[in-house]
């Protein structure tokens, strides 16, 4: 009698923890590849720092995201390129060049740069797939947020990118 009371216990629990660890994950679809994301996450910790971020960007006139039709209009099937660049884009060059000399925003700096970490981890399982293919459309697209980039110094760029955070955030939503 007691071993029957044990399976749906252990059932309840697994249950339990199974969407305790999940709780705020979305699944996002970028072309063919579908991963999961803690986006509550992602958006708290930038919400808790994007006054104190877009405070530090001393450049008003120009943006880096929303150049003209940047991340509009892109295709379904080149969803998948552009945010593996973007990606890429985020962990190689702007969470490094994202340091204050305020630890409550590092440390939330540095946690949005890790979820960015595991979602890329993510779609490069995709990638190697290849399932992730690359039309013409997001190559020219990523060249351009790339040259809006690099048209401004290291930091003044980091910082305006990691301001910007919610475009892209935005973007990646209606991909779901």
């Amino acid at each position: 009698m007691k071993g029957s009371h044990l399976f749906p216990c252990l059932l309840s629990v697994s249950c339990w923890l199974h969407l305790t660890l999940t709780a705020g994950h979305k699944i996002f679809h970028f072309g063919p590849c579908r991963v999961s994301v803690s986006m509550t996450e992602i958006r708290s910790g930038f919400t808790a720092i994007k006054a104190n971020i877009q405070a530090r960007d001393p450049i008003r006139t120009l943006s880096i995201l929303s150049y003209p039709h940047s991340l509009h209009k892109v295709k379904s099937s080149d969803r998948c390129c552009i945010i593996h660049h973007l990606l890429n884009f985020y962990v190689d060059k702007v969470f490094k060049h994202c340091k204050t000399e305020d630890s409550y925003v590092n440390r939330k700096i540095s946690s949005i740069a890790n979820s960015f970490l595991s979602l890329k981890r993510k779609l490069g399982q995709c990638h190697e797939q290849n399932k992730c293919t690359c039309g013409q459309e997001s190559p020219e697209k990523f060249k351009q947020i790339l040259a809006n980039y690099e048209g401004l110094n290291v930091t003044s760029a980091a910082i305006k990118s990691l301001g910007e955070l919610d475009i892209l955030l935005d973007w990646m939503e209606k991909s779901r």
